[in-house]
Formats: C-alpha cells, structure tokens, sequence
C-alpha cells in the first residue's frame, strides 16, 4: 500500500493508519523492537506524520505478527529474513519453506539434547553432592576441573 505524505495523526488515524505504540500493542512487538525491525529492513520504513511520527498500515500489523510469530518458534532474524522473503514471493515452492523449517527442527533437536545432557550432569553432581556443613563438594570439584583435551571442551 503506498504511503500517504505526512497526514497529521488524526487524518492517519482517520486512513486506518496506526502511531508506533497502536502498533506494539496490536501486534505484540514492542516499539524498540520494531523500530529495531525497521532499522534492519524485516519491515518497510514507516510512513511519518507531519510532525514525524511513525506510521503503520495494516501489512505492516500482519509482517509485524508474522516476525513476532517466528520469533517465538525461535527463528533467527537471518532465517526469518528468508522466512519474509518466500512469504512475499508468491510464486515461491513451498519446498523451500519446509527445507527452512526443517533446518531449524534440526537445529532446536541438537540444542535440546545438549540442554539435556547438561542436565543430567547438573542432577548427577547434585546428587553426588551432600548440601551439608562439610567442605567437599563435586559440583564445585567438577567445575574447577581443567578444560579436557579434544572433546570440545
């Protein structure tokens, strides 16, 4: 949709434009954030006011829902990026978007077993652990171990 030039706020209002807080609030991205979206190209830059207040029409709701969305599935901003640039594309093979989406499927896997192997490790130390009045202690001992040699550690 193109932008109107610099409308006072209540002409824009009136267009069912919305100020930069309407925004936040009607898609769920604060105001630093989507300023931030701005600055970085995920969203087109705002129309303005003419006192310069930023302006959003309802594509602008709709892209800032889409970010917020795959934000929340843990998308980086560089596959969201792609994720925008399919959404846009309409002529684009959902093959790509599966691949994407599978990419991260992968990535949240591998992620997940290492947060739970730390957490096997955390609960065998806690339970070799006596948590009473005497000094030793494995977690501590465990910690201040030297970093082993090739495992990646």
């Amino acid at each position: 949709m193109p932008r109107m030039p610099r409308p006072e706020l209540a002409d824009a209002r009136d267009q069912g434009l919305h100020n930069i807080g309407e925004a936040a609030r009607l898609s769920g991205v604060s105001a630093k954030m989507i300023r931030h979206y701005e600055s970085i190209g995920l969203i087109p830059p705002a129309g303005r006011t003419f006192a310069g207040y930023r302006l959003y029409n309802e594509a602008d709701l709709h892209r800032l829902a889409f970010i917020r969305r795959a934000r929340g599935l843990g998308f980086s901003i560089k596959q969201i990026e792609a994720l925008l640039g399919l959404w846009d594309d309409r002529s684009r093979a959902s093959a790509e978007v599966k691949r994407l989406a599978q990419a991260h499927v992968d990535e949240l896997a591998e992620k997940i077993a290492e947060m739970q192997a730390m957490q096997r490790t955390l609960q065998d130390l806690a339970l070799r652990c006596h948590g009473d009045e005497r000094p030793e202690c494995p977690i501590l001992e465990d910690l201040a171990k030297p970093p082993r040699g090739d495992d990646g550690e």
